[in-house]
């Protein structure tokens, strides 16, 4: 469906430094090029699976355990809705943005549309660590169910293939989330329609696995496990040096356990459990009608995940006292203690099933991401290259899949995933405030799907996000800081020299 827009009148833009900003209808004339041009065979059913296929991973089954024993108790269910609304408030910008601005690049187009060129770098840049470490670290993750079932089976990995952490004092390579890498990077070259179906398979196994979970496991709920449900609250035990959150850091704040502000930190939590929905907003260049079918996928497969989250939850703390539940299994073990093995293993299969097209969205939105940026000269022309039969940038897609799956052999990413969080949180508040900003610059822009109660909306994102981002440590923050320093002596380096706007206004300016 071709995109209606009003005439390119320049309000609010800057042709000159920094923050000069890529008009609306510049960046949709963008995607009309022949050699850039990218194949629209999605819709909004495949844009809510992507979704929900992304969202419903390591959380589900791994956090609610760690959020209920540490942090909240059985109301760790008031915890996934305290962080589903911090959610739906990105999610309502990103929802207005991308019916706006139906480009692919997600906040970085979006914050080139409003901030300027340089902010887009720096959120462009954020997002690739964003979406290159979280498919690692999934990679990592799929790859320790799969090396469990090998050892349940009889055949265990050799030490020095199963990557850092294993016990291997020599060399070690984690040869399962290398594999997986490079199998979804396949998947994902070779088309959106391939990998949408892909998708829908193993959706529909992950949520009926979790669905499973849901009806078998409230016939074993017990009633006395949720009494008290909100334990009586006690200090957390602050941390030290760089383990300290910033929060401690500069208020000397110390986070509670249980109680009703123990609600609150779970939240902090249980937040990451969320991470992805965003993913969708990447496709919406190869949306057919994006106006109105990605504000559809980002919202709809929000609200799926969190009435799941939420009823898993209300099960697992029923089936089992908070005080006894396994943080690192907590669905498989629930069902365990209740005496039924086998529904623990069928868990398992869900997770190793879910986590990977997990991997493969994450990979396929850093794609599109390197794909927008290098289309926009920020980035060497060798990312935006499309391949003439797929349409899909399968050069980024494969430099970027076997950089990560290296990554994902190589390293050990418990702590550095930690940067995949900080990194959400920093794009939900530039997008936030490019909301405020388009909405005041370009009022006539039409807009397929409009977010609420702006400005109190976006202030209220971001207040939120940042809350959440001060309860990160010290360390990710400087991680963070060092990783966004190399990104700016890139933009200068290169970026800043081949940008194709800057390129544009020198020659108006002639």
């Amino acid at each position: 469906m071709p995109v209606t827009t009003q005439p390119d009148t320049g309000q609010g833009r800057s042709r000159n430094g920094l923050f000069r900003t890529k008009s609306i209808e510049q960046s949709i004339k963008d995607t009309e090029e022949p050699e850039h041009r990218l194949k629209k065979s999605l819709s909004a059913l495949d844009l809510t699976v992507f979704g929900v296929g992304v969202v419903i991973g390591s959380g589900i089954f791994v956090i609610t355990g760690t959020a209920a024993t540490e942090y909240a108790g059985p109301a760790v269910t008031l915890s996934f809705a305290v962080a589903a609304v911090v959610c739906a408030l990105a999610a309502l910008c990103y929802a207005e943005f991308a019916s706006t601005v139906p480009v692919a690049g997600s906040a970085y187009t979006f914050a080139f549309a409003s901030l300027g060129e340089f902010p887009a770098w720096i959120i462009g840049w954020d997002l690739i660590l964003e979406l290159a470490l979280g498919c690692a670290t999934v990679a990592v993750g799929w790859a320790g169910y799969v090396q469990s079932l090998l050892d349940s089976w009889g055949v265990p990995l050799p030490a020095a293939l199963q990557g850092p952490g294993s016990g291997q004092s020599g060399f070690s390579f984690n040869i399962a989330a290398f594999l997986l890498v490079l199998a979804v990077m396949t998947v994902v070259v070779i088309g959106m329609k391939l990998s949408a179906w892909v998708t829908s398979v193993v959706v529909a196994i992950k949520v009926t696995v979790v669905l499973i979970v849901i009806a078998v496991g409230a016939f074993f709920i017990n009633g006395s496990n949720y009494s008290p449900f909100i334990p009586p609250s006690k200090p957390t035990e602050g941390g030290s040096g760089l383990s300290r959150t910033l929060l401690e850091a500069i208020a000397g704040f110390t986070p509670s356990s249980f109680g009703v502000m123990g609600i609150f930190t779970a939240a902090a939590v249980v937040f990451f459990a969320y991470i992805g929905f965003d993913v969708v907003a990447t496709a919406a260049e190869e949306t057919r009608n994006p106006q109105k079918d990605v504000p559809r996928g980002i919202l709809g497969s929000l609200a799926i995940c969190t009435v799941l989250y939420c009823a898993v939850a209300v099960v697992v703390t029923g089936m089992e006292n908070y005080k006894d539940l396994d943080p690192s299994a907590p669905l498989a073990e629930a069902f365990k203690s209740v005496g039924h093995p086998f529904w623990a293993g069928v868990i398992s299969f869900g997770a190793v099933v879910g986590l990977t097209v997990v991997c493969m969205i994450l990979l396929l939105g850093q794609s599109r991401v390197f794909f927008a940026m290098s289309r926009d000269g920020l980035l060497p022309p060798v990312f935006s290259a499309v391949h003439p039969r797929f349409r899909t940038p399968y050069r980024s897609t494969i430099i970027l899949g076997v950089l990560t799956a290296l990554v994902a052999g190589f390293i050990s990413l418990e702590e550095l995933s930690k940067l995949v969080n900080i990194g959400t949180l920093f794009a939900f508040v530039v997008v936030a405030l490019g909301v405020m900003i388009l909405r005041r610059t370009r009022p006539e822009l039409p807009r397929g799907f409009k977010a609420p109660w702006v400005p109190v909306l976006p202030v209220a994102s971001v207040a939120c996000s940042v809350w959440l981002m001060l309860n990160l440590s010290v360390e990710t923050w400087l991680r963070f800081a060092i990783w966004m320093v190399v990104g700016v002596v890139i933009y200068f380096v290169y970026g800043r020299g081949h940008s194709r706007a800057a390129a544009a206004a020198r020659g108006n300016s002639r």
